[in-house]
């Protein structure tokens, strides 16, 4: 004889004070419990309850990973190298001064070594990640290295050959 469920008991919050004092007087009940409303205090009150839920609760009820952190950083790198090249070339277009390619090598030129170290690191470091991250994501598309043995074997790779990618980037 079975003496106690076998579902796990659910975890019921209690409504908010701010919540609960916006409560809707039934109009009338019906035989299910429910009650009428009209679609703007419905919408009044689904816009009163979303203001207190956590934005992204899974990024604090889950222990980080090098997935989130990689997921996050190739799209983070995508969208920096896209947007250095679009405002480069509408600059360009635009016909902005000191966008041709002498000008800006000689301006390169002109910068003191620690300048001109740290804006080489600041475009080769996305740009290695990036690319050798998109690569791993081209065998996952061809399901190539899905077990999760390979995918954070696959992950230490290119944190590694992004490092080794990036200072011989800075180097040359």
């Amino acid at each position: 004889m079975l003496t106690h469920s076998v579902l796990p008991a659910r975890s019921v919050r209690p409504l908010p004070a701010a919540l609960a004092s916006q409560r809707v007087a039934p109009t009338h009940a019906t035989p299910s419990g429910t009650v009428s409303t009209t679609s703007a205090e419905e919408h009044r009150l689904l816009a009163a309850q979303r203001k207190n839920r956590p934005l992204a609760p899974h990024l604090s009820i889950y222990q980080p990973q090098l997935t989130w952190y990689g997921s996050a950083a190739n799209r983070i790198t995508g969208v920096a190298l896209a947007g250095l090249i679009y405002a480069y070339f509408v600059g360009y277009g635009v016909g902005l001064p000191g966008l041709d390619v002498a000008t800006l090598a000689a301006s390169f030129g002109a910068l003191p070594w620690p300048a001109k170290i740290a804006a080489k690191l600041g475009i080769a470091l996305p740009f290695a990640y990036h690319s050798l991250n998109s690569l791993r994501h081209l065998c996952w598309d061809m399901a190539k290295l899905l077990d999760i043995k390979d995918v954070y074997r696959t992950g230490y790779a290119v944190l590694a050959l992004t490092a080794v990618g990036t200072v011989w980037l800075v180097s040359k």
